[in-house]
């Protein structure tokens, strides 16, 4: 018996090569995995940073990933100056701001009403929230364009900031979700102070709404920076181009010059990725503090 005891022991027992091939391999497919990842995110970046500084012949003729023989700015310069980027940028800064200065004050106005009051329309309001998400949107565009050109938007800057004050309803849910945590003593101390719904509104609900209104700047900001088809199909005037349709002006019936495009691209990439970096904490932040 006590032989037969030993012998399971033995084969049951963890060696310690077994235990050194598992951490090991776990080790492999833990930062394998991130390292395929970090691979996919930025091969691909690589390649239009490096096809920025090719002429127009030796990119044809060059692999992707080739350095170029002689670095130039050249095609920098022609993607600013004949992208009419300059123009690009103002009004781009013009609509994002404008645009996300209106969805902050939205959200946070319609999640404080819906989270600090009771209503008959209350449930039948965040029902609506919902079923609009479940709308493709390209189903609406036809009466979205009629809207639009009726309220005589059609080729002007504030079409486009019109659309964007849509409060999305994964806004609303982050801001209800950060006031789930604010207690309503404070709004009762203020009120016993003489301070009206607004003021509370704006002293104390919209400062402690910090970190998930970053997290909506960010969210919400790079689809209203990368926006190509509201713009291209509202403002037709070039003198209302924006970055992204900017870079549209080097396609042409006679070839697209890449380089000069991939110059274009880096030159959009630049300001929002400095942004996401020095915010990205917040994204962090927010997310993981709208869901306590």
């Amino acid at each position: 018996m006590q032989v037969q005891n030993t012998v399971v022991e033995s084969k049951t027992a963890t060696t310690p090569a077994t235990v050194y091939i598992k951490k090991w391999l776990g080790f492999l497919i833990k930062y394998g995995s991130l390292i395929i990842g970090a691979l996919v995110a930025i091969i691909p970046v690589l390649v239009v940073f490096i096809g920025s500084f090719k002429s127009r012949d030796e990119f044809m003729k060059s692999g992707v990933l080739a350095l170029p023989k002689h670095f130039t700015f050249e095609n920098y310069v022609t993607a600013f100056v004949d992208g009419q980027m300059l123009t690009g940028f103002k009004n781009t800064i013009f609509i994002f701001v404008v645009s996300i200065i209106g969805k902050l004050l939205l959200g946070t106005m319609i999640a404080y009403v819906l989270n600090r009051f009771d209503f008959k329309l209350k449930k039948g309001i965040m029902a609506l929230f919902l079923i609009a998400t479940l709308i493709p949107a390209i189903t609406t565009q036809v009466a979205t364009f009629q809207i639009v050109n009726g309220l005589g938007l059609f080729n002007k800057i504030w079409s486009i900031i019109v659309l964007n004050l849509g409060t999305d309803v994964i806004s609303v849910y982050i801001f209800l979700q950060y006031l789930e945590g604010i207690s309503v003593s404070l709004d009762e101390a203020a009120i016993l102070e003489g301070a009206s719904y607004f003021q509370i509104y704006r002293k104390i609900i919209l400062p402690l709404l910090k970190a998930p209104m970053i997290t909506v700047l960010i969210i919400s900001g790079v689809g209203i920076y990368n926006d190509f088809y509201n713009p291209f199909l509202y403002m037709p005037d070039p003198a209302l181009k924006v970055i992204s349709t900017a870079l549209f002006a080097f396609k042409g019936p006679y070839g697209t010059n890449w380089p000069v495009i991939l110059a274009g691209v880096i030159i959009v990439i630049l300001p929002i990725l400095i942004v996401f970096l020095v915010l990205q904490k917040y994204i962090y932040n927010g997310v993981s503090g709208s869901v306590k």
